[in-house]
């Protein structure tokens, strides 16, 4: 479903290049939650909006069901990847169906008229986070876990089999952290939906993920969570004159 092949990521401009990371290579099918992990600094959202076409690589590519997301049209693009980030740069004037239904904006004509069936979906997307009752709200009435389930929702609502979201438990509370990332993951095995999410929060993504992708600035290792810790790539990872990971519980302890 997704693949990246000898992947390079960065920044480029006429006089010079800046290499972020190199010759990433890795696959993830649908029906599973990916968490993207790695310290500060090392490039994960610079390979998140290289995944999602926000910048080119620098060189390899990125796949979507096999064909390169640089060959799709921006209208493909739009029907096979859905995006949520943290950034808040929406109109705080929109109500929630307001926003939700921007997420029919690849289906519907010219004048961005939605029809009995786009506004069915937006129903059905609405319902399946659980914020029916927000309907009627504006963006700037809601609490920052209310928010992100609306932007969830508006990428729900755009039917893409791949969804990337970058951080969406930042600005949440442990409680609400927890409730978003077991509705991703039953996001993901009910709709058979490809979900990646870069996180910083382990524990929860250990618990919650059916794959981890550990970025470091020697590469990137992928695979189950017990894969990573019987390679040894998590206690590397986390291990320090603070902190140890378990590989028996998978808890990050203090010393």
């Amino acid at each position: 479903m997704l693949e990246l092949r000898n992947l390079y990521i960065g920044y480029a401009d006429d006089t010079k290049r800046s290499i972020v990371a190199e010759t990433l290579n890795a696959s993830l099918p649908r029906g599973v939650l990916a968490c993207l992990i790695g310290a500060n600094g090392v490039g994960k959202s610079t390979l998140m909006r290289t995944m999602a076409a926000f910048q080119p690589p620098l060189r390899g590519e990125v796949c979507i069901d096999g064909k390169s997301v640089a060959d799709y049209s921006a209208k493909e693009l739009s029907e096979k990847i859905g995006v949520v980030l943290t950034e808040r740069n929406m109109s705080a004037d929109l109500t929630v169906e307001e926003v939700v239904g921007l997420g029919r904006i690849p289906y519907t004509t010219f004048w961005g008229t939605l029809t009995q069936a786009d506004r069915r979906i937006v129903d059905e997307a609405l319902a399946w986070v659980a914020i029916e009752e927000l309907r009627y709200r504006k963006l700037h009435q809601l609490s920052d876990g209310e928010r992100q389930k609306v932007m969830i929702a508006k990428a729900l609502a755009q039917q893409t089999p791949v969804i990337f979201l970058d951080e969406p438990t930042a600005f949440l509370d442990y409680p609400s952290k927890i409730a978003m990332m077991q509705l991703l993951r039953r996001l993901a095995h009910e709709q058979h939906k490809l979900i990646l999410l870069s996180t910083h929060d382990l524990e929860i993504a250990f618990q919650t993920a059916d794959y981890i992708w550990l970025l470091q600035q020697d590469g990137l290792q992928t695979g189950t969570l017990d894969e990573l810790s019987q390679r040894g790539a998590i206690s590397a990872f986390l291990d320090s004159k603070d902190l140890y990971y378990d590989p028996a519980t998978h808890h990050i302890q203090l010393r």
